[in-house]
Formats: structure tokens, C-alpha cells, sequence
């Protein structure tokens, strides 16, 4: 029997006695103790076992898909899932897929009956442990609030966690821009963008170095910190740090922004009136663009906007706007030109496969070297681990080892990934010229009669990313289809490749 194993830990975690090493090693001797059992793959995620989106995880459910293995093998059911729907969902995946699911430290059988409800209800305790440990810190974080402390995350501008006592202490060096800045709005009448670019034309920066946009001008603007109060529950209390401006100002601010309706939370937009949002990408900064609009005397008109000469101007990026309407039909057009044209995506494929060959040692190779450098990493995590349990080394050193390991474990992991998606090029076929006709009649129907929320997740799934050199030399990548994508039903489902800037790319626009 073809075994995989799945281990996971999440960051609040790391001084329990299952971390990811511990879990490896004892799956492994827990296979290598059945008569048949092949160990053929490993998964593993470092993040909360809340939600299904966790890349190890994913890749463990297309394994199984593709029938890679036979048998998922965890070391406790909570490593899956921490609640019951997702348990589910993935046990209705697995058993959809002739696969079957085991806990190392759990043993039962979940072909039975009596093992899926004992599977079911292990799921259920493991949902009320996770929500037993998020009450008690919401109660804490309610009680450092309450009595005027800072319940973590990032610092406003102008003040500093002061680590380990819970409260926020002024900054020397930027607190004095706060109340200037609340002035150039407030009593000078400047709005965000020319407040920061005010302040980028005085050469200063924020706290991360990167020049000051109107957004980080609001955010500053609308926080009730700097009064001198932290958020408790819904409200605020008077906090123990002291305040950088008066009421007064702080209010006359307030008046202002709620006129402009500048607050971008209070604005009515519609997220499926720009096709193309996160595709569209400047070859001169690398940003993306997003959806912007200029109002006229009896017109609004939409735009694809550069991300950094809408966030600070166009000293930092000087990008052609670009007229959205004239590049969604654009865009469009050239897609389903494309898909006349199979042999372009035949040439596309061949060119992936080709490569995929080429270097399918030179991968082998790497993951290899990746695979054992992942295994010492993990290991290495478990050795500090047992050395803070066992007290020979102290929280502090042993935490901030753990952290620059599981960042460097995450790197290779990431690595594996890209690999194996590598090395799987090689078997990859493309659609045929009837796939590719029936799936171009959908996308047109598609297109011609869905709602723009429709399109726009069309269009999301079929380019893989549209690069901008100015308005007259634009670029899309379009997805590859394969064989049998384009046959789904009475769906479009998503191609399951892209290809890059060598791959497949129509005329420019």
C-alpha cells in the first residue's frame, strides 16, 4: 500500500511535544511497522489548521486526485483540521478518490461506520479546544485594553511597542510629524494626496522608508490613538500612552474627511466593474495596476491605474493610464482570437514539455538536495524544542532559533513545490483543436451573457497576467488549456497551467 503522510504545526505551537519533526519520525516508524506499507510521499504546512487553504495540504488532496497514493496518514486528527466542516470535506475528498485516512495515535477504521462517527467527534474536540484557547486570549486582550494597554500589532506612526510591558510609547523621531501632518489637513485645507506629497516633496518617509501615499495619510488621520486611547471591543477606552493631538484638531479632521468622503471603507464601489483588477502589471515598477476613476462635467471615466502612480504620484512611476473599457474589450478579443489558434498552444506546450526534459535531472537532483536540507531543518527544530522542554536553554534564544528555521523551512518547502510542479511539465498535453473550439464557443457565451462578476472570474482564471510597457505595447499571457479542460460539462473550468514570457503570447494590443 502506497502511504503519504501530512504533518502540520502552527506558529503558536512550537512548545508542544508534536512538532514537525516529531511527527516525521514517528510516521515514518509508525509505516515502516506495517507489513506493505510504502512511504512514497511526505506534506507538510506550518500554519493554523482553521482553514483548508494551506499549500501542503493542497498538494496532498491533488496527489490523491492524480492516484499518487492510497493512504493518508496523519499523526493526530487535529494535524488535518481544527474543525469539523473541514474534517469533512476532506474526508468526503479522500473517499471520493478511493483514498483512505489513518491517525497514527488515533487507530480506527474510517470504511466502518463507528470509525468516521469517532473520526467526527475527534474533529469535534478539536474545534473546542481551538475555540476554548481563542476565548481565553480575546479575554486577556479585553483586559489589557480595558485597563488602557496595547493588545499588539503594528505600532501607529509616531509611537513604539515597548516590548514585553504591553503599552505603546511616542517615538521621538516621528511624533512630531503627526499634528503637522493633522494640520496640513485639518486647518490648511490640503487633501490626502497633496498632504503626502507634501510630505514626499520634504524627503520624508514612513517607517518603512517608502514614500508617504494617501492612504497611509488616512489611516493616520482616522486613528483614534492619537488621542491618547486604544480600541476596546467595539469602542475605545483612554489608553496609558499619551496623546500626539488635541480633541479639536483631531475632530475638525474628522468633519473634513466624512465632506470628502475620503474614508475608503464608507465609499460604494463595485469590485466586478474592473474585468481585469491584479492582472494588469507595469513593466516600469513592477506594481499593479488597479481600478481608478476621473469625473468629468457630465462623465466618469474608468481607468487601469499603476499602483505607484496612484499611491505616490508620477515622480515615483509616470505609466500611461489606461481606459479600462478600450482594454477589457482589448483583452478579450485577443483571448479568443488565441484560442483559433491551437497551434500556438500546441507550440507552447511542446516548448514546456521540451524544457521540462531538459532539465527533469537537473530537478531531480535539486529536490533531492531540497528534500534532505528540509529533513535537517526539521530536525534541527526538534533538537531546540527538546532542549527548551528539558529547560537547558532559555525561551528567548530557543523562540528566536525556532523562527529563523521555520522561515528557512518554509523557503524549501516552497522550493519542493515549485519542483515537483517542474517536473510534472513533462506529462502535460495540450487540448485538442475541438477542446479548444468548444471551450472558446463558452468563454464567448460566457462573456456575451454572464454578469460582470461572472466575467471577471472567467477572465481570472484564463490570463495568467497582462505586462505594460505604455499604452501602445501591452501584453497578455494567457493559460494554457490541456486536454480535457475544455470538456466540463456546461462549465469553463480553469486551464491547469501557465506559461511564461517564452510561452504562449498573442500579438500585443
Amino acid at each position: 500500500m502506497r502511504i503519504a503522510t501530512y504533518t502540520r504545526i502552527s506558529t503558536d505551537e512550537v512548545n508542544q511535544p508534536y512538532s514537525l519533526g516529531a511527527q516525521s519520525e514517528k510516521l515514518s516508524n509508525y509505516v515502516a511497522s506495517q507489513e506493505d506499507w510504502e512511504l512514497v510521499a511526505t506534506f507538510t504546512d506550518q500554519m493554523s489548521g482553521a482553514k483548508l487553504e494551506r499549500p501542503g495540504l493542497s498538494s496532498a488532496l491533488r496527489a490523491a486526485k492524480a492516484g499518487k497514493f492510497d493512504l493518508l496518514l496523519v499523526y493526530r486528527v487535529d494535524r488535518l483540521s481544527r474543525s469539523v466542516r473541514g474534517l469533512a470535506e476532506i474526508l468526503e475528498t479522500l473517499d471520493g478518490v478511493n483514498v483512505g485516512f489513518r491517525s497514527a495515535t488515533e487507530p480506527f477504521d474510517t470504511t466502518s461506520p463507528a470509525g468516521r462517527m469517532m473520526v467526527q467527534m475527534l474533529g469535534v474536540f478539536a474545534e473546542f479546544e481551538r475555540a476554548t484557547i481563542i476565548d481565553r486570549v480575546i479575554a486577556g486582550m479585553d483586559r489589557k485594553a480595558s485597563l488602557g494597554g496595547w493588545c499588539g500589532g503594528v505600532a501607529p506612526y509616531g509611537y513604539r511597542a515597548v516590548k514585553g510591558e504591553g503599552r505603546l510609547s511616542v517615538d521621538e523621531t516621528e511624533a512630531p510629524l503627526v499634528p503637522v501632518l493633522f494640520d496640513l489637513y485639518a486647518n490648511q485645507h490640503l487633501g490626502s494626496h497633496a498632504v503626502a506629497n507634501w510630505l514626499n516633496s520634504a524627503g520624508l518617509v514612513t517607517r518603512s522608508g517608502k514614500p508617504w501615499s494617501f492612504k497611509s495619510v488616512l489611516t493616520v488621520l482616522r486613528s483614534r490613538v492619537y488621542l491618547g486611547q486604544v480600541r476596546y471591543r467595539d469602542g475605545w477606552c483612554d489608553g496609558s500612552h499619551p496623546a500626539l493631538v488635541d480633541e479639536e484638531l483631531f475632530d475638525a479632521a474628522q468633519v473634513i474627511l466624512d465632506e470628502r468622503a475620503e474614508d475608503s471603507t464608507k465609499r460604494a464601489t463595485n469590485a466586478s466593474d474592473y474585468l481585469l483588477t491584479g492582472l494588469v502589471v507595469c513593466n516600469n515598477c513592477g506594481q499593479r495596476f488597479s481600478g481608478t476613476r476621473a469625473t468629468g462635467r457630465n462623465e466618469t471615466y474608468r481607468y487601469y491605474t499603476c499602483g505607484s502612480r496612484q499611491r505616490y504620484g508620477t515622480k515615483t512611476c509616470n505609466a500611461d493610464r489606461l481606459p479600462a473599457d478600450v482594454l477589457d474589450g482589448a483583452i478579450i478579443d485577443s483571448l479568443l482570437a488565441a484560442y483559433e489558434d491551437s497551434d500556438l498552444f500546441r507550440a507552447a506546450v511542446g516548448q514546456a514539455q521540451l524544457q521540462a526534459r531538459d532539465g527533469h535531472s537537473r530537478h531531480d537532483d535539486e529536490l533531492l538536495a531540497v528534500t534532505n536540507e528540509l529533513a535537517k531543518v526539521d530536525a534541527s527544530v526538534d533538537r531546540y524544542l527538546r532542549a527548551f522542554e528539558s529547560g537547558s536553554m532559555p525561551e528567548a534564544l530557543c523562540g528566536e532559533r525556532v523562527k529563523e528555521l521555520a522561515t528557512r523551512a518554509t523557503i524549501l518547502r516552497a522550493r519542493c513545490e515549485e519542483l515537483n510542479e517542474e517536473i510534472e511539465q513533462a506529462d502535460i498535453t495540450c487540448a485538442s483543436p475541438e477542446e479548444l473550439a468548444t471551450l472558446r464557443d463558452r468563454v464567448n457565451e460566457a462573456i456575451a451573457e454572464g454578469s460582470p462578476a461572472v466575467v471577471k472570474s472567467l477572465l481570472q482564471a484564463l490570463i495568467h497576467e497582462i505586462r505594460v510597457d505604455s499604452r501602445n505595447a501591452i501584453q497578455p499571457v494567457f493559460r494554457v488549456p490541456l486536454a480535457g479542460d475544455a470538456m466540463a460539462g456546461d462549465a469553463v473550468r480553469a486551464p491547469s497551467r501557465s506559461v511564461g514570457a517564452a510561452g504562449l503570447e498573442p500579438p500585443t494590443c
